[in-house]
């Protein structure tokens, strides 16, 4: 049996934008695993009127129902005893979950517990208990008129873990089936192009699909497919990855990956190498990307942020008739700034980036959204030139940084790197 779930979360600041709805994305993504389709997210404020007509509606359309967020101590934490009433079910209260909350104040907490948390341990009459070793608020589900219902707590930590340890294990037991996705990442053609090489395969799949969702600066495929069992739907995408590889060439770069730096720090370190950065406009967001991937010590020795003609000159040892000539954003510069950041570092390979990001023109002239990329490696070095046009200015920042990491990987994997 298929089975339909809608997600309530529930609270005022979600409404008023204060905090981000996390949780509905971790509960879709674990649901997704289990082969429950999520077709509705529900944001309701405290409100108990409100709630219970979001309740209402949403007991109608899908057999499982989950909530986050309410089950706290306070006076507007009314989720449970909302659903409770909608649901025409008995909240009694668990000595023994009321021990615990109290255990929990006096040993973590190190005060004695107040009065009104006595509510949390007031749950449903013989539903099944979540327990919440990281916070005071247990969680719970039951079955009433065909429709399961899950209550968890809002603090995403204490969401997720009681959703790992217990929430999952019980919603396994409802589905026979899983659905796996995996995430195919392009980067150098835009989200039409993709659509126009691939929408009439895609339009006609049903069971793997496929769809495209336009990251900033690159494309991502998301291909899905439901079967019995994780293997099963494991074999059913290989075609799948197969045919958007043949059909799009190389800007494919990876499958579940991060990114662009992840897919170059696993060649350099595959073959043993080394990388530095010299950087521009994007003021360090290469190496940004870098030093964030766990262990990048291993195979990044550093970078330079220039931004200051003098620094390309002075630290970098950009030759000075080069500036003088050519200008800092240039070709020329741009591949002087690569050689010289593998002098400095003693790097094997050298990516440097020089542009203009805007707002304006820079003073020779050049129009924003020119970018040059250099690349120095020990058999010799190159250049691309990139023209975003006029986007915002983080926007070519981050495209820039992109087609640092491209002309990195491409030269990495034996592909042209001038051109993509």
């Amino acid at each position: 049996m298929s089975h339909t779930a809608e997600i309530i979360a529930v609270g005022t600041e979600l409404l008023l934008g204060n905090i981000t709805n996390t949780n509905a994305r971790t509960l879709s993504e674990s649901l997704s695993t289990l082969g429950i389709n999520v077709f509705w997210h529900t944001v309701v404020g405290d409100n108990p009127e409100r709630l219970r007509e979001a309740l209402e509606i949403a007991r109608r359309r899908a057999d499982i129902i989950l909530t986050t967020g309410g089950l706290g101590p306070t006076y507007d934490d009314l989720t449970k005893q909302t659903i409770c009433e909608t649901f025409h079910q008995k909240l009694v209260l668990h000595p023994d979950i009321l021990e615990d909350i109290r255990s929990f104040y006096e040993s973590a907490l190190h005060v004695p517990m107040p009065e009104n948390n006595t509510q949390q341990a007031e749950l449903p009459e013989g539903c099944t208990v979540f327990d919440n070793p990281v916070g005071t608020a247990p969680g719970c589900a039951f079955e009433a008129d065909g429709v399961h219902v899950l209550m968890f707590p809002g603090p995403p930590h204490e969401m997720e873990t009681m959703l790992r340890r217990c929430g999952e294990p019980y919603l396994r037991k409802l589905s026979k089936e899983v659905i796996v996705s995996r995430d195919i990442m392009t980067f150098g053609m835009g989200e039409s192009s993709v659509d126009e090489l691939l929408h009439e395969t895609m339009s006609k799949m049903t069971n793997p699909t496929l769809a495209t969702y336009a990251k900033p600066s690159e494309v991502r495929l998301r291909a899905t497919a439901k079967a019995a069992t994780e293997e099963e739907a494991n074999a059913m995408l290989i075609p799948v990855w197969e045919m958007v590889c043949k059909t799009l060439g190389n800007v494919v770069y990876g499958v579940d990956v991060s990114g662009l730096a992840e897919v170059c720090y696993a060649q350099l370190l595959r073959r043993g190498l080394t990388l530095a950065t010299a950087e521009s406009c994007t003021g360090g967001m290469a190496a940004e990307r870098m030093t964030a991937i766990p262990g990048a010590s291993k195979v990044y020795r550093g970078g330079v942020v220039s931004y200051w003609t003098s620094v390309k000159a002075e630290v970098l040892g950009v030759p000075q008739e080069i500036l003088d000539a050519y200008g800092a954003v240039s070709e020329e510069t741009a591949r002087a700034m690569a050689e010289g950041v593998c002098r400095v570092t003693g790097a094997d390979v050298g990516v440097s980036v020089t542009g203009v990001a805007g707002p304006d023109p820079d003073e020779r002239g050049v129009p924003v959204g020119i970018v040059y990329i250099g690349l120095a490696t020990p058999e010799g070095t190159f250049c691309r030139k990139m023209d975003s046009g006029r986007r915002r200015r983080d926007r070519i920042q981050g495209l820039a940084a992109n087609h640092a990491f491209d002309v990195v990987r491409r030269w990495l994997t034996g592909l042209p790197v001038e051109t993509i």
